[in-house]
C-alpha cells in the first residue's frame, strides 16, 4: 500500500487537474486487490469417504494420515511458531488470521512431522478432520 501511495504521489507532483488525482484512484485499488489476492489461501477438507484430504494452499494431506489435531492460540501460538517449531514442519501462517491448527502427520514416508495452518475457524476444521 505504501508503495502504491508513494508512486501515486510521484505521478501527482506538478500536474494539475485530472492527472493530480487519477494515480490515486487507479493505483490504490489495484494495490488493495493485489494484496487481497496474494493473501487469499484456501484451507478445506475435500472428498468423500476414505478419499478425503486436507488442502492448505498448494499442499494436500490424506485425512487417513492425520493423527492428533489441536487448536493453538495466544502465547502457545507464538511458541508453536517460534522456539518449538520443527524445521521440517509444513507451515501455512497468515499473521492477520488469529488461531492456528497443529496437525500431526502419521505417514512414515513423509519427512514432515506435522502441519501448522492458520484458520479463522479452527473448531470447524478440527470437526471436519474427525
Amino acid at each position: 500500500m505504501l508503495v502504491a501511495v508513494l508512486l501515486a504521489a510521484e505521478l501527482h507532483m506538478g500536474h494539475p487537474g485530472v492527472r493530480a488525482w487519477l494515480p490515486y484512484v487507479l493505483l490504490i485499488p489495484i494495490a488493495v486487490a493485489l494484496l487481497v489476492w496474494m493473501g487469499r489461501v484456501r484451507v478445506a477438507v475435500s472428498g468423500t469417504g476414505g478419499q478425503r484430504e486436507l488442502r492448505a494452499g498448494p499442499a494436500h494431506l490424506p485425512v487417513s494420515m492425520i493423527g492428533r489435531v489441536d487448536a493453538v492460540t495466544g502465547e502457545d501460538k507464538r511458541l508453536a511458531l517460534g522456539p518449538r517449531l520443527d524445521p521440517q514442519a509444513f507451515v501455512l501462517h497468515r499473521p492477520w488470521v488469529g488461531p492456528v491448527v497443529r496437525i500431526e502427520v502419521l505417514d512414515p514416508d513423509d519427512p514432515t512431522p506435522y502441519w501448522v495452518v492458520s484458520t479463522r475457524h479452527p473448531e470447524r476444521l478440527i470437526a471436519a478432520l474427525r
